[in-house]
């Protein structure tokens, strides 16, 4: 690999090799959706949602919304990455602050493994969407944080480790309703509490995402800089529509841009990416990257709906940038 991912391995890492010619580096797991709609009993779609390597297996939380249209996060288990046990009650969370508020609703979760614990960031209910920040250390008990920031806020995205002495997290600030624009900040912090020194980091530039943009999974470390994978928004004719593209930041100022892909890499085109509760999405809210393979495999969710698998290899990844930036 010429460019390499600094991070963990993952040996087991759930993965399917190319099985069509596609323009894209990026390619769909042939048996999508893996997760439908109802795999649990009261969940009316389920997607969105953060999975990641855990004890030699894997772990995640999830967005449920119920068949009373509640939005709520569940916590699940998989031996393989591919098929998933998810707990049919919701997140019990445990407040380190009693005084924090209960959470009207919970969607789009992140999770990424900070130092010691598993970090959860997702769009929480709060007088408006903003920032809600939780951790766990076993994917059994979860605690339950203040808001990272005040409303209205959307696209939580933790970084994986500190920069240059302060946590980083880019959000997409909004208004509270379907936010008609969306730019990415960065803001920093010393101790997961109170969040300062906010700096812009890239607003719409392509027509595929000249609506709105928002972060992805939490920023993978490469050699070469931090790769985030943002999704980006279309207004139609006929109504949004949702496609993701990369992203290249500064290593040591990560509100830097380096590179940006200027095609998407993955659009909706197939029918469970098309026709569900909202048609036309693919969102991608988590990644798996291999540092010893380059391997990289995204969890993304589709028409808000169900939830699907896709691909890349980071050489691959990094040479269609490069050509596309």
């Amino acid at each position: 690999m010429s460019v390499k991912i600094i991070g963990r391995s993952i040996p087991n890492l759930p993965w399917e090799d190319r099985q069509a010619p596609t323009q894209s580096p990026v390619w769909r797991y042939s048996k999508n959706p893996i997760i439908p709609r109802d795999l649990i009993p009261t969940s009316n779609s389920i997607f969105n949602s953060a999975a990641i390597d855990f004890e030699g297996a894997f772990a995640g939380v999830f967005r449920c919304d119920s068949t009373r249209r509640q939005m709520l996060l569940h916590a699940g288990r998989s031996k393989d990455g591919f098929n998933w046990e998810i707990e049919h009650e919701p997140i019990q969370w445990i407040k380190d602050d009693p005084e924090v508020e209960d959470p009207p609703y919970l969607y789009d979760p992140r999770v990424v493994w900070v130092e010691d614990r598993y970090w959860i960031q997702w769009c929480n209910g709060f007088h408006g969407p903003t920032i809600g920040l939780g951790y766990t250390k076993d994917f059994k008990e979860f605690h339950l944080l203040e808001n990272a920031l005040l409303p209205h806020n959307r696209n939580g995205v933790l970084f994986p480790r500190k920069v240059n002495g302060s946590y980083l997290l880019m959000s997409r600030p909004s208004d509270n309703g379907h936010t008609p624009f969306g730019e990415i900040f960065i803001s920093q912090s010393h101790d997961m509490i109170h969040w300062g020194r906010h700096r812009w980091v890239m607003r719409p530039q392509e027509a595929w995402e000249s609506l709105k943009i928002g972060g992805g999974p939490a920023p993978i470390e490469t050699t070469e800089g931090w790769l985030v994978f943002h999704h980006g928004v279309l207004l139609s004719c006929n109504g949004y529509v949702y496609s993701f593209g990369a992203t290249l930041l500064d290593l040591e100022k990560p509100w830097i841009v380096r590179k940006r892909c200027k095609p998407y890499l993955i659009n909706p085109r197939e029918t469970y990416e098309c026709v569900g509760d909202v048609p036309n999405v693919t969102f991608p809210c988590a990644a798996l990257a291999d540092a010893d393979t380059g391997r990289i495999t995204i969890y993304y969710g589709c028409a808000d709906t169900v939830t699907g698998l896709c691909f890349t290899q980071i050489d691959e990844l990094m040479e269609f940038v490069d050509k596309n930036c």
